[in-house]
């Protein structure tokens, strides 16, 4: 993967993960699939292989992106679901031909079918995303605490009550201003 490029934020819910490749959309938005080789990139990583990609997949695929952010983020506030989201997620999720497969080792994978065809993939990416919209999986929806973020994630901690879309970001990020600003406060506490 180029390094002129952000890391990708990966987490364990494909549908939100996908939703992280545009980060920060609330401060200076960072686009982590600017280019059809990012999305193959992308898909690689999360188990969804494809062999090439068009300038009008990632079209689909961003339009995708941005539909299971307004869903997921009208989910998360107990919000009426925005029509022309359900649409497109609707439309995405019925366009693929994917297959889920088990493996020998008891895990399991998606079958594309064929190497290059993204809208296999989005097709599963949709299908997650309607699996947690609907509530059909143990977590919820909620928006990430930080006001430059605000991503919709899954959060399946105990308590339900995780504040960040990520800790390694977002997280780290309030940590961080929090102990500046006591610093601030308290130059001499320090000793």
């Amino acid at each position: 993967m180029c390094a002129a490029f952000p890391d990708f934020r990966l987490g364990n819910v494909l549908a939100t993960s996908f939703t992280g490749t545009l980060s920060e959309r609330h401060g200076n938005a960072v686009e982590r699939i600017p280019t059809p080789q990012r999305l193959i990139d992308w898909l690689a990583v999360n188990g969804l292989a494809v062999d090439s990609c068009t300038t009008a997949q990632l079209d689909l695929a961003r339009e995708l992106r941005e539909s299971i952010h307004a869903a997921a983020t009208a989910a998360a506030i107990q919000d009426a679901l925005p029509a022309p989201a359900v649409h497109v997620i609707n439309d995405r999720s019925a366009q693929g031909r994917a297959a889920a497969i088990l493996t020998p080792e008891g895990e399991r994978r998606w079958r594309l079918s064929s190497a290059s065809c993204v809208e296999d993939a989005l097709s599963v990416i949709a299908a997650d995303a309607i699996s947690i919209i609907a509530g059909e999986r143990d977590g919820k929806l909620a928006l990430c605490a930080s006001p430059t973020c605000r991503a919709a994630f899954f959060d399946t901690s105990q308590s339900r009550t995780r504040k960040w879309c990520d800790m390694n970001t977002c997280g780290n990020r309030q940590k961080k201003a929090r102990f500046k600003a006591n610093q601030r406060q308290n130059p001499r506490s320090t000793g």
